[in-house]
């Protein structure tokens, strides 16, 4: 294992080693400071350690640093992870966890405070709003910065933050896209989906394409790659663009028994329930299915079920489509395994939300601190990270997307594809809600979605209708709530041991977003409302 990562990194040196000259001749032309005093540039970052700094110096500085070899640059973590890393956790006794906000606050305002700040989209807009970071606008004019090659939606995305100004710049970004399956389409006699459409299409779609019965049954839509998941977590994905709320910003209140929660539980659960979405079961009855020879076999495409032709559409991010090229040029490894024919159009819209389509996050936003003791190479460093130099050696990555329209493609041996269907919608703006803090504050709050899932499969199975399953899990989870204030570590589950917390905050990366204040009918979501599978 060490010798393929020793491989790999002596591999992507190289490549970096060969485009330094152009690059160092790009960089050269016009540069004002042709002296040799030598400068300190401080670069903070969310978390530091051991394994953090050397990562980020081979991705953002090392080239930096080779190219202006007057700076040196120091990085600086306002958490470290080796601190955090070997702690023993005591789940009767929970450590107090960090607030991160704060302690970016102080590595911007402390006695040494950094020059760059390389934060996330949510912490952006806090850092704006206090006003500690220096706005970009003026040095880009001044400088003339060209940005015309900038994907728009990345750029909108950056200044809803700001109030429609700029205070950080980010060379990559990655986001979601609807793959669909062109030969099941075919099959079925129905027409492919197409960019911009709403959700009611694609709904009807699915169920269109959808048929078969038993282990042949191939099925119209999934949330995700691997079927079976929580059907809450379903309808916060379906939806995420109207951002459906769980409790208020306090923590203190549910607020899941709205008309907008009443709209999306209906329309996940039918699709359950008429089976054009794959549940646990039918995953569970797919493995059964396995018989004689094929029994205990392990197929590395059986668990993603688009890939092996069983799902018509699935909503995945743009690494996958390094999954499916690598999955077809080693198709002749995989038994009865036949490459998916497939394209991808944008994530589905929702009328109340048209023109957005979530699910885009921004890599490594970087800032200048409105505090910085050297900003000029503060600025240097970011036109630099943001080059169109820069952007060519970084759109060799299979995971991200360039943030320059002119460097945005795919592998070169991956099927032609719509690309633009990843950067043609706008994010979900920002929260207001602190989830950080919440789950920091009262980490037993994962326990008032125990019941949302309950109340799915009551829904499913005919027992309930949406609006009685989320009346009942209003008032479990305002139970729950309501002992969160005086024993803010939970700990009788509130209807069910699952800790949705990691996913919670994973659905929060993939949305880069959290919401704003919430409406009866259509709620502001924020990713502490996503529910574990």
């Amino acid at each position: 294992m060490e010798k393929k990562l020793w491989m790999k990194r002596a591999a992507a040196t190289t490549v970096a080693l060969t485009m330094l000259v152009p690059l160092m001749a790009a960089c050269s032309k016009g540069e004002k400071d042709n002296s040799a005093e030598k400068r300190v540039l401080r670069i903070g970052t969310l978390y530091g350690g051991k394994d953090n700094e050397p990562w980020f110096r081979q991705q953002y500085t090392d080239t930096f640093e080779f190219t202006h070899q007057n700076i040196e640059i120091e990085i600086v973590g306002a958490i470290n992870n080796d601190d955090q890393r070997f702690q023993t956790y005591d789940p009767n006794n929970p450590q107090k966890q960090p607030d991160t906000y704060e302690e970016l606050k102080k590595m911007l305002t402390g006695q040494n405070p950094v020059d760059v700040v390389v934060v996330d989209y949510t912490q952006l807009k806090r850092l704006v709003q206090d006003n500690l970071m220096q706005q970009l606008d003026p040095l880009i004019a001044q400088d003339k910065f060209d940005l015309s090659d900038y994907v728009p939606t990345v750029l909108d995305g950056i200044k809803q933050v700001g109030d429609n100004n700029l205070y950080a710049l980010t060379p990559t970004f990655s986001s979601s896209a609807l793959f669909y399956n062109k030969k099941l389409f075919q099959e079925a006699g129905v027409s492919v989906p197409t960019d911009g459409m709403f959700w009611p299409d694609i709904v009807d779609l699915a169920r269109r394409v959808s048929k078969g019965e038993g282990k042949d049954r191939k099925y119209g839509l999934s949330f995700n790659r691997w079927p079976g998941s929580n059907g809450i977590y379903d309808v916060q994905n379906y939806a995420s663009t109207l951002q459906l709320k769980t409790w208020d910003d306090k923590g203190e209140k549910m607020l899941v028994n709205t008309q907008g929660w009443v709209d999306a539980l209906t329309v996940v659960a039918g699709l359950y329930k008429d089976d054009i979405i794959p549940d646990s079961e039918d995953v569970q009855k797919m493995n059964e299915g396995k018989e004689g020879g094929d029994a205990g076999i392990y197929n590395p495409v059986d668990n993603d079920w688009f890939l092996s032709g069983r799902v018509a559409m699935t909503i995945s991010d743009f690494s996958y489509v390094n999954e499916l090229t690598l999955a077809k040029d080693n198709a002749a490894k995989i038994k009865d395994f036949t490459p998916v024919d497939w394209d991808v159009v944008t994530v589905p819209q929702h009328q109340q939300a048209a023109g957005i389509g979530g699910n885009i996050y921004y890599s490594q936003l970087m800032g200048i601190n409105a505090k910085a003791q050297n900003p000029d190479d503060a600025w240097e460093f970011i036109k630099f990270t943001n080059s169109p130099e820069l952007a060519k050696l970084k759109s060799r990555s299979q995971y991200e997307l360039s943030s320059r329209k002119s460097f945005i493609k795919a592998s070169e041996s991956a099927t032609p594809f719509n690309i633009a269907a990843f950067y043609s919608l706008k994010p979900i703006p920002p929260s207001t809600t602190d989830t950080d803090k919440l789950y920091r504050e009262k980490p037993g709050i994962w326990e008032a979605t125990n019941a949302g899932n309950d109340a799915f499969n009551d829904v499913v199975k005919g027992n309930k209708t949406a609006k009685e399953a989320l009346a009942e899990w209003e008032t479990k989870g305002n139970a729950v709530l309501e002992k969160l204030k005086t024993n803010p570590n939970g700990g009788d589950g509130g209807g069910g041991a699952i800790d949705v917390k990691p996913l919670a905050e994973a659905a929060g990366e993939a949305t880069s977003t959290e919401s704003s204040e919430a409406t009866e009918s259509t709620e502001v979501t924020s990713s502490d409302a996503a529910v574990a599978r």
